[in-house]
Formats: structure tokens, sequence, C-alpha cells
């Protein structure tokens, strides 16, 4: 188990597969996600506009580093199509070391 060392998860839905995966395809070529796991068709309820929607979503669990972070949500929302999109950064406090080794070989600022 390794120490706490910046690494994070990314929560972000889109409103679909595609665009999940254009925006996948740019963070993991721009350096600032070392994996995207993508789930398709999952169901959101949430306000907007003072009202209750709901929408079939995809959701994009990134791994990165803190010190990318900036980066990584001004390039999500260059790409996303929504107004206000979820991307929501949760740390992460332990786990396998070789696998956190090579998150930190994997994601970069230029």
């Amino acid at each position: 188990m390794s120490e706490l060392g910046g690494w994070i998860v990314v929560l972000v839905t889109t409103s679909s597969r595609e665009e999940a995966e254009k925006i996948a395809q740019a963070l993991i070529k721009e350096r600032l996600a070392a994996c995207i796991n993508i789930i398709d068709g999952i169901k959101s309820i949430y306000w907007w506009k003072g009202k209750i929607e709901e929408s079939k979503e995809a959701l994009m669990i990134i791994k990165s580093k803190i010190n990318v972070l900036g980066h990584l949500i001004k390039c999500v929302k260059e790409l996303h199509s929504y107004t206000v999109p979820e991307i929501i950064a949760l740390p992460i406090i332990s786990g396998n070391s070789d696998y956190l080794k090579w998150i930190d070989e994997n994601v970069s600022v230029k």
C-alpha cells in the first residue's frame, strides 16, 4: 500500500458514449489521465433550471493526479456539450503501489 501521493479519481458525466470517448482520447493524448473507464447507459435524475430532469448519460471514471487537475478541467470543458459539466475530483488515499506508480509514470504536466 502506498501513502497519499496526489492521485485522484475524477468523475465526469457526458451526454453519450461517443462524447465520453472523444474527451477520453484527448485527456489520454495530453497525458492528463493514465486510464479512463467509460460506463454507458446510466440514468441521471437532477435539478436543472428549476425542474427535475432525467437523462441517459455515460460516466467517465478518470485516474489522474491533482497537479494536472486544472488542465484536465479546462480540457473537459472545451470538449463537453453541457453548459455546466459534472467534473468532480476525489482523492485516492491508498491502493496497489504498482498501479499508483503507473499513474505517476503516465500523467504529466506539459
